[in-house]
C-alpha cells in the first residue's frame, strides 16, 4: 500500500529544508513561505524525509506521485508472484485415489494462478521398495495437468523422496481449436433431358412408372 505523507497544511514543523519540483535545492525555509510556493506553482508541499534535521519537503504533484507509488507496487507484487514456488506433499506412494484428486485440484488451482508446483512424494522404511509405483503417481498427475502445465523439472529421487515440477503453460502457446474446414459447394446436377423423371438419393433419374 502506498504510504501516506504529510502535505501542506499538516507539515507543522519549521523551518524545513526544500527541494523543487525539478529536484533543485532550494535551502532552508519557513514553512509558510514554502507552502506559498507550491501555491504559486500549482502543487503540493510534501514531507519526504520527516526524520531529517531539519525535515526535508518537497514541492511535487502529490496526486502523480501516489499514482506511480501504486503502479510501483502492483509491478513487484506481479514479480513475486511469477516466482512463487508451491509444494504439494504426497506421503506415502499408497496415497489414495481420492486424496490424490484433491492434491491434483489443488495443484491445479496454483497453477492457473501462474504459479509453478513441485510435487514431493515421500517413501518410508519398506515403501521404499516401491518407488515405481512413486514414479507411476507423478506420472499420471503431470499427465492429469497437461492441458495447463508442463513439466520443468522430471522425476528426481532423492533418497527418501521423488520430485516433480510442473510449470503453468503460456496462454497464447496453449493448444486453440482448429477452425472446422470450410464446406465446399455441392457440384450442380446435369441435366438428364428427361422432364418426366425425378432424381433419386443418389443423383440417377428413375425410370418413369
Amino acid at each position: 500500500m502506498a504510504q501516506e505523507l504529510r502535505r501542506n497544511e499538516r507539515v507543522r514543523i519549521s523551518p524545513i529544508r526544500l527541494i523543487d519540483a525539478d529536484g533543485s535545492q532550494v535551502g532552508i525555509l519557513d514553512t509558510r513561505e514554502a507552502l506559498e510556493k507550491a501555491r504559486a506553482a500549482g502543487l503540493d508541499l510534501v514531507e519526504v524525509a520527516p526524520q531529517a534535521k531539519p525535515p526535508v519537503c518537497r514541492i511535487m504533484d502529490y496526486g502523480k506521485w501516489k499514482y506511480a507509488q501504486k503502479k510501483k507496487e502492483r509491478k513487484a507484487k506481479a514479480r513475486r508472484h511469477a516466482t512463487e514456488l508451491k509444494e504439494i506433499r504426497i506421503r506415502t506412494p499408497k496415497i489414495s485415489r481420492h486424496d490424490l484428486q484433491i492434491k491434483v485440484s489443488r495443484a491445479r488451482e496454483f497453477l492457473q494462478r501462474g504459479d509453478r508446483v513441485r510435487f514431493t512424494l515421500r517413501f518410508r522404511g519398506r515403501e521404499m521398495a516401491h518407488t515405481d509405483l512413486g514414479q507411476e503417481i507423478l506420472a499420471a498427475t503431470a499427465a492429469s495437468l497437461a492441458d495447463i502445465a508442463k513439466v520443468e523439472e522430471g522425476l528426481h529421487m532423492d533418497r527418501r523422496a521423488a520430485t516433480m515440477l510442473l510449470v503453468p503453460v503460456v496462454k497464447s502457446k496453449r493448444e486453440r481449436p482448429k477452425a472446422a474446414p470450410a464446406e465446399r459447394p455441392a457440384p450442380a446436377e446435369e441435366p438428364t433431358g428427361d422432364s418426366g423423371a425425378a432424381p433419386t438419393e443418389e443423383g440417377s433419374s428413375a425410370p418413369p412408372t
